[in-house]
């Protein structure tokens, strides 16, 4: 598990570094796709953190949440194979709905692809899942 942590570690360096050249549609897009990364390498705490609100959220809903991210994965793993990359697709700024929709391309074990819509928000300097 070194190489997550080591992966967690540089990208908050890299995002750190290059947030005041990036655009917020860059940094949103950044952020979606990392959130997205630690799913897929079995880090649902850090994936949840990535959530507006998850600070504040009881334990008991917690604890589902984190139950729902580990049964999504290995539904992923017995239907395609598992996700195997993601990667930002396109990236759309809602200006009277205040969030950005950061497309990521899912890609599977078994050379299926899907592109989900994720809504991120700008909150106390981060961006964030909605």
């Amino acid at each position: 598990m070194v190489l997550p942590a080591l992966f967690t570690i540089l990208f908050s360096l890299f995002v750190s570094t290059q947030c005041a050249r990036l655009s917020p549609e860059q940094q949103a897009a950044l952020a979606a796709e990392g959130y997205y990364r630690h799913l897929l390498a079995g880090e649902y705490e850090q994936f949840l953190q990535g959530r507006v609100g998850s600070d504040s959220l009881p334990d008991s809903y917690r604890e589902q949440l984190l139950t729902g991210y580990r049964q999504f994965m290995a539904q992923q793993q017995e239907k395609h194979d598992g996700i195997t990359a993601v990667s930002v697709s396109n990236v759309r700024t809602d200006s009277l709905d205040h969030y950005t929709s950061v497309f990521l391309l899912l890609c599977y074990g078994d050379s299926t692809q899907e592109e989900i819509v994720v809504p991120m928000v700008e909150h106390n300097g981060s961006w964030r899942m909605k």
